[in-house]
């Protein structure tokens, strides 16, 4: 059944960081490998690196990187350890990547809390076998499985204990490079309330039941069934999934997707370890390591400034401008003025949900208009001085042609509140052309602390500004004004979640000149060609029940702006919509949460 969501904020801990005595980080100088078929020239293969070095490249990846050898013994215990230190710690301090040597596991539950990531170090996620489980599921919260965010899991193969592994997640959980050796339950036990969630590049065996889940986004995969749905499913480029159908069941399914490049990882070479850059591809279908070695470029981690909580922006920006690219380890970093990123072809790589803060109103990370750089696995925390933005991909006027090598935007999240008081104006600015964001959680907290109207202030999400941006997985939530404004031309999204604030005091507080309230996505009037697959919208608001949004989205009435499968909910009856989009589809009314749809626009 749908959720209702809640507003109670959950006991939260801290951990203090620790060495695991199971293995050691370290890495050789080596070049750059190239494995399978390269993808387009880009300075990411090139790494100019200035002389002398001030900065040296590679090293350790500190203490909350815990890498396990299947020789080890204690590695449920250290696990163990792990996941009770961050089973309900949803804001707390602690960061862990867990990763995993080549070779056999036998008999591990990896149950993962927040913020903390699993992966294998193989080529392949077939080289790192599990036969266990790597469990989500919702005990801390009593079943509701709504607030299951910040984790993931990548790179493995799983045979599940039972036949069947529980992947019980809410935003912010992606489920990367898996290969599931049988079925996989996206709902909590007991088939409480879930809110996901997102797949990618991923082969599950059997089927995948979503129960409980009211959304879900897979790309790139295979699947051997899919067993039900219950508000917005969609599939781009998934072997296996479901036909079209919207609304009725409502499932949105592309053959291929248009363009994707899959998140860049760590992995072993032997004794050494490498970061492995993916290849672009167009019109994907499947995943990228079914037949064989993956397609794309490889870079040693000498080749990476391998960052640590207490690094200064100043020292990250030294390392950028030397040509090193960053590895952030997991932890929180205080910033004081932006990394900067230049050079075409940089990688900013983080683990175990390392966290940016900017602490004096500045924006956490800048790129210049160049091609390929890859932005991947960090949260950003908006701290308690307002931000006029948080990530900026390209300066403003960016016009450059990046079709042939774009930039990515990868599993980066941003959160303004919940941890703490914070601010920011808009959080997310895109610029550069061709930029494909693929999954992203752009979050003003619900819940937690330093939530309020005007306490964690943020007006907008998302703008996009940069013409032929494409976005795989848009998760964007709880603005004072628009979750998501677009201005660049011929611009793409495939599928799209989101939630009006909650907080919203009264009718007036949401006014938009004439209009009754802002919509989640709002299409510039100068736009002549939009395209978008999968859309929804849902309103609580639980502060004042009787407000009015006038529509979940709004575009020029054009025929080259285009939707497909539509949807916007009344949760509960805690506020309307009068529309889908525009004039255009049936108001929700009374507390049965209904959605209302459009199938196509205009």
């Amino acid at each position: 059944m749908p959720h209702l969501p809640t507003d109670s904020p959950d006991s939260v801990r801290s951990l203090p960081a620790r060495r695991s005595v199971l293995g050691a980080m370290a890495a050789t100088a080596a070049a750059p490998t190239l494995l399978g078929l390269s993808s387009p020239a880009s300075a990411a293969s090139a790494a100019p690196v200035a002389q002398p070095r001030a900065l040296p490249g590679g090293g350790d990846l500190g203490p909350n990187v815990i890498v396990f050898d299947p020789s080890a013994s204690g590695i449920q215990a250290k696990l163990d350890e792990v996941f009770r230190q961050q089973e309900s710690a949803q804001f707390g301090t602690g960061r862990y990547a867990l990763l995993f040597k080549p070779g056999t596991y036998n008999g591990l539950n990896a149950q993962l809390g927040f913020y903390t990531s699993i992966a294998g170090l193989g080529l392949s996620p077939d080289d790192t076998a599990v036969n266990g489980d790597v469990t989500v599921d919702a005990g801390w919260f009593n079943g509701n499985a709504t607030q299951n965010f910040w984790r993931s899991a990548e790179n493995l193969a799983l045979t599940p204990v039972s036949g069947t592994n529980r992947w019980a997640v809410a935003q912010a959980a992606p489920f990367r490079r898996m290969h599931v050796k049988g079925g996989l339950n996206l709902a909590p036990t007991g088939y409480g309330w879930a809110s996901g969630g997102y797949i990618a590049d991923s082969r599950i065996d059997g089927s995948v039941g979503p129960y409980s889940q009211q959304q879900w986004y897979t790309r790139d995969s295979s699947v051997g069934g899919w067993a039900n749905a219950v508000w917005n499913m969609v599939f781009s480029g998934v072997q296996g999934a479901p036909a079209q159908s919207f609304p009725n069941p409502p499932y949105t399914t592309l053959d291929t997707t248009p363009v994707s490049r899959e998140k860049p990882f760590l992995y072993l070479n032997g004794s050494e370890y490498r970061v492995f850059l993916p290849e672009r591809r167009t019109n994907a279908r499947g995943t990228t390591w079914g037949s064989g070695t993956p397609r794309g470029t490889s870079l040693p981690l000498t080749q990476f400034y391998v960052a640590k909580p207490g690094v200064t922006a100043a020292t990250l920006n030294a390392a950028l401008t030397q040509g090193l690219h960053l590895l952030l380890t997991p932890g929180i970093y205080h910033l004081d003025q932006p990394i900067q990123v230049n050079r075409a072809g940089t990688v900013v790589l983080g683990l175990g949900y390392a966290t940016l803060i900017p602490d004096n109103g500045v924006t956490a990370l800048r790129t210049a208009d160049v091609d390929g750089v890859r932005l991947a696995g960090f949260l950003i925390d908006a701290g308690p001085v307002n931000s006029s933005t948080l990530l900026e991909v390209g300066p403003t006027g960016a016009s450059a042609n990046h079709s042939a090598n774009p930039t990515t935007v990868q599993d980066v999240f941003i959160r303004i509140g919940g941890a703490g008081a914070g601010k920011a104006t808009t959080s997310m600015v895109i610029n550069s052309r061709h930029t494909i964001i693929d999954h992203t959680w752009v979050w003003r907290a619900d819940h937690g602390t330093g939530v309020g109207w005007e306490t964690n202030r943020a007006d907008y999400g998302i703008r996009v500004n940069g013409d032929d941006v494409l976005a795989t997985g848009l998760f964007v939530e709880h603005f004072n004004k628009y979750d998501v404004q677009w201005y660049g031309q011929r611009g793409r999204t495939i599928f799209f979640q989101n939630e009006k604030a909650y907080d919203a005091p009264n009718q007036a507080a949401i006014q938009n000149g004439s209009v009754k309230g802002y919509a989640a996505y709002k299409v510039a009037d100068s736009v002549t060609t939009h395209e978008g697959w999968g859309l929804g919208s849902y309103c609580y608001y639980n502060v004042d029940p009787t407000i009015v949004q006038h529509n979940g989205f709004a575009a020029p009435n054009t025929p080259g702006v285009k939707f497909h499968d539509l949807l916007v909910v009344s949760l509960g009856g805690q506020g309307q919509y009068e529309h889908v989009v525009n004039e255009t589809g049936a108001p929700t009314s009374g507390t049965s949460t209904v959605p209302s749809t459009v199938v196509s626009y205009p």
